[in-house]
């Protein structure tokens, strides 16, 4: 009984948190509610006995991704949205249809699995650290491995993309036209007074 109402308790809470992230006009407020379901999801993955990923979903989501996403946000000091009126009206409809498809599906799904008779299963070793570890570096290495050479690359090509070429030397340093006839050209020299000769 009391773990049923833990589940209603954090399904509630992560659905209201996610319904926030949607709503909120202010993209900081947004980031504040996904936290919260964050946190609801790590719940709910400790009612199910899986301690490891429900630490996880808090240090790596809620802690590591979330500080980042907050500070990029505040870094770029974003505003709230502004309330314009909508270039296309059409997409409310259809929103609202996909929604429908969507609570049909779930509650067919929740009509057809049958369930157990019986005395229900005792608690497995699935979500265990123990067990994660050996299907991740038994069964699923090669995914693993493919994974991990996925997120290299595109470290290197957010690197390469970022990396600005240099215009200027180690040594270098830029005149400006200040000093120099017109037209006023920038230099590339080791001193200034080398940039004024070569001008």
């Amino acid at each position: 009984m009391i773990t049923s109402l833990l589940f209603i308790l954090f399904a509630g809470l992560a659905i209201g948190c996610a319904l926030a992230v949607v709503a909120q006009r202010h993209p900081l407020y947004s980031a504040i509610s996904l936290i919260g379901v964050f946190i609801s999801l790590s719940c709910l993955y400790l009612m199910l006995s899986a301690p490891f990923i429900a630490a996880v979903q808090v240090i790596v989501y809620a802690g590591a991704i979330m500080v980042l996403v907050v500070f990029v946000i505040m870094l770029l000091n974003v505003e709230a949205e502004e309330r314009r009126r909508p270039r296309l009206g059409y997409l409310v409809p259809v929103a609202v249809l996909f929604a429908a498809v969507l609570m049909g599906e779930v509650a067919f799904v929740l009509k057809s699995v049958p369930v157990p008779a019986g005395q229900p299963p005792g608690p497995a070793d699935v979500g265990l650290t123990a067990s994660i570890g050996v299907g991740l570096f038994t069964k699923y290495l090669l995914p693993f491995e493919i994974t991990s050479i996925l997120l290299l690359m595109a470290l290197v090509g957010a690197m390469t993309l970022a990396r600005r070429t240099p215009i200027l030397s180690a040594a270098g340093r830029l005149v400006t036209g200040s000093k120099l006839p017109a037209p006023a050209a920038a230099v590339e020299a080791e001193t200034q007074l080398a940039a004024e000769e070569r001008k």
